[in-house]
């Protein structure tokens, strides 16, 4: 039964956008027609002011646009532009604080990412998430196993596991356990999760962040494929060559907001790269630039690590701010890791002051004079549970022990003395961490390593999360830092935070270092292409 723009069940009367039910005869035939050609043309994804907001930062601000169906429609925009945020919206992890999203003609509020699938809406994500215990087959049918009388039906399990496997390409035995499979092959068994539950909406992020070239390739057969059958593809990512490759028109997102659609046809990866920067570099000029740089206080030569980094070799020396730029999966974190001993390289080494270091651990790393700020605070940098000195004093408790004992009297007087200097609003060094706001976090967690005294800092998303304020003040105390003699080593997602703050950039793309450029040399444009591989320096 047809009821204005709706299609009803005519079974149980409800809204079945699935099912279009019309009246027999010439005229219903004739509505019918009407009606399926209005479902056609109309947008299968709207998304009307859509509004979200996280603490200290607003990831969405009034963001409009469609999404027509059966097309491969491309996300894209620098880190934390709001392009994941988006795909979640309308996979079902996050609510709209304001706006609404329309699919297939209907305004739907999903409250988890079950209601989004039942719906036909389903998300491959960048972190893969899958019980590795489990047989592929448990985890293709998670949360909805097959059962009868109280039992899972295994075997039908099994044989609708294959099948659904078979259509993204994976050649593996559904009864194996998910660890035994290699990165790629997880990425296509969530494809099948997704297709085997007939989504008729796919939303990737970063889907080929992991993977090889070749894998990578296999990916782009299965898009093509899931088009072929009618699915629509919103693919999320940075890279421009594959956008080009895949979508029918790329939708910018730029610090959150919208900033067009276009068809790929009808523009070019300059014009892209141009849009996704959308701005100036304000004139900067940090305190440490007219410091002269000293001596050599880091290096790195030829560091491999296998699937992660390749052939790294920089030095990083006293009065620096190096910035190393580069998109998510290009390897930046992981390097950073590497050099202060959280995870092994294969080859290449690493020398301090000019002298070669074996660093083992990150107890070794901090012995040497070397800090490292991770990028999750939350869950890498601090304990929630504790306080501000109890958390500032965790890298030098050795240093703060009498006897078998921790002088709480000299943690104190060091907390206090800390959070002064780096102006941290708390009422004390009691103060739980976990009531301070995210720029005050990281500010603690930027102090606990300076206590340790240490020469070179490495900062990971040292701003991310944290109000324009915070951002300001931790950008001049990097800046004093520097000035001071200290090297850092700055990673950011944020382009213009690494030009304005960096003596010089390094740019990694795909693992490796693809080039080095001064202040001078290092405009947005550039930089983006370096980070894109679509030049090198």
């Amino acid at each position: 039964m047809v009821r204005g723009d709706r299609v009803l069940s005519a079974e149980d009367g409800h809204s079945n956008p699935r099912t279009p039910c019309v009246s027999l005869g010439p005229a219903g035939r004739m509505a019918g027609g009407v009606l399926l050609a209005r479902i056609m043309a109309e947008p299968i994804v709207q998304f009307e002011q859509v509004t979200k907001r996280f603490p200290g930062v607003v990831a969405l601000a009034g963001v409009s646009f469609a999404i027509e169906r059966g097309e491969c429609h491309a996300i894209v925009g620098e880190n934390g532009a709001g392009k994941s945020t988006l795909g979640r919206i309308a996979a079902g992890i996050h609510r709209p604080d304001d706006g609404r999203l329309i699919v297939e003609g209907r305004p739907v509020c999903f409250r988890s990412p079950r209601d989004a699938a039942d719906a036909g809406v389903s998300m491959v994500h960048q972190e893969l998430a899958f019980c590795p215990n489990l047989s592929i087959a448990e985890n293709l049918f998670l949360g909805r196993l097959p059962t009868r009388g109280g039992f899972v039906r295994r075997q039908w399990m099994l044989e609708h596991a294959r099948t659904m496997l078979a259509q993204v390409g994976l050649p593996a035995d559904p009864d194996a356990e998910m660890g035994s499979l290699a990165t790629a092959q997880e990425q296509l068994a969530l494809i099948a999760t997704a297709v085997g539950r007939g989504s008729r909406i796919v939303i990737m992020d970063e889907p080929t962040s992991s993977l090889s070239g070749a894998e990578a390739d296999r990916l782009f057969d299965v898009v093509g494929s899931l088009r072929k059958r009618g699915v629509t593809v919103v693919y999320v990512s940075h890279r421009i060559e594959e956008i080009m490759r895949l979508a029918d028109r790329v939708t910018v997102l730029r610090d959150g907001r919208y900033v067009g659609t276009w068809e790929t046809r009808r523009t070019t990866p300059d014009e892209i790269v141009r849009l996704m920067i959308g701005r100036t570099v304000e004139a900067y000029f940090p305190e440490h630039l007219a410091v002269r740089p000293g001596e050599s206080l880091l290096g790195v030569e030829h560091l491999s690590a296998r699937g992660r980094f390749e052939d790294v070799s920089f030095t990083l020396r006293a009065g620096e701010i190096v910035g190393l730029a580069g998109l998510v999966g290009s390897g930046r974190s992981e390097l950073a890791r590497a050099i202060f001993g959280v995870e092994s390289f294969d080859s290449g080494r690493v020398l301090v002051a000019g002298k070669p270091v074996r660093i083992t651990s990150p107890r070794e790393a901090i012995d040497l004079g070397i800090g490292l700020l991770p990028e999750d605070r939350k869950r890498q940098a601090l304990v929630q549970g504790m306080g501000c000195g109890a958390n500032l004093s965790l890298s030098l408790l050795d240093r703060l022990r009498r006897g078998l004992f921790l002088d709480s009297t000299r943690e104190r007087r060091m907390a206090t003395e800390y959070m002064t200097r780096l102006c941290v609003r708390a009422a004390g060094p009691d103060a739980p961490i976990d009531g301070l706001s995210g720029g005050n976090q990281q500010k603690i967690a930027i102090a606990k390593w300076l206590a340790t005294r240490c020469r070179v800092l490495i900062l990971d998303e040292p701003t991310r999360g944290v109000d324009v304020g915070a951002k300001a003040e931790i950008h001049t105390l990097i800046d004093r830092l520097a000035a001071d003699g200290h090297a850092v080593l700055l990673i950011s997602s944020e382009l213009p935070e690494v030009l304005h703050l960096s003596t010089r950039i390094l740019v990694l793309a795909g693992g490796r270092l693809v080039g080095e450029l001064s202040r001078a040399e290092a405009a947005p444009e550039r930089v983006m292409r370096m980070m894109t591989a679509l030049d090198s320096g």
